[in-house]
């Protein structure tokens, strides 16, 4: 019947097609926007148990537990080690003056748990280092960039050894990292903190 009737089967034919590839477009731009929200989970993926504030509510808001949670953690029978975790914004100053929000996540220091994935560049041991810090790949290529020598030309990437200001304090760029990618405005970096 169909066959009979060119138009209305080229029509159908045409609907089918373009009913598939929107629902497999949404449910791609679905299955990225979600990977993006467990992205931090998946880079630190020595933890089998995270322990949070009652009161957070998504990956991204940063409340702190109090120092007495992890001596409770701690505490707990059955667990051979619990280290904190430190994650929040930090105003970065640029080169040419102006400020970029990061996402900053502090490690510990003797056993560098939380440490970027994959390095690029450097070691992660060299946050050991003072005044350490490790950039990820897409940040140094983009928000934190070096402007460009003449105008219109490219921004330069940060590289090994460069130094930043982060909360007016000074950063030395130790290594390049890959993450996953989160959240398009915020660059995430690795920090060695030293208390």
């Amino acid at each position: 019947m169909l066959i009979g009737d060119r138009g209305k089967y080229l029509g159908i034919i045409m609907g089918l097609t373009f009913a598939s590839l929107l629902i497999t477009q949404q449910s791609s731009i679905f299955t990225g926007l979600m990977t993006r929200t467990y992205g931090t989970i998946t880079d630190l993926s020595l933890p089998e148990i995270w322990v949070m504030d009652p009161k957070v509510q998504f990956i991204d808001d940063v409340k702190p537990l109090q120092d007495t949670g992890l001596f409770r953690v701690r505490g707990v029978k059955g667990v051979k080690w619990a280290v904190p975790l430190y994650k929040g914004l930090l105003k970065a100053r640029l080169d040419n003056g102006n400020f970029q929000i990061c996402n900053v996540l502090g490690l510990d220091d003797a056993t560098l748990t939380g440490g970027p994935p994959m390095m690029i560049e450097g070691s992660l041991s060299d946050l050991r280092r003072q005044d350490s810090i490790i950039v990820n790949d897409v940040g140094a290529a983009t928000r934190l960039a070096r402007p460009p020598r003449e105008p219109g030309g490219r921004k330069i990437p940060l590289q090994v050894g460069d130094v930043l200001e982060i909360n007016d304090k000074r950063a030395i760029v130790v290594g390049i990292c890959r993450v996953s990618r989160r959240h398009p405005e915020k660059k995430s970096f690795q920090r060695h903190e030293r208390e």
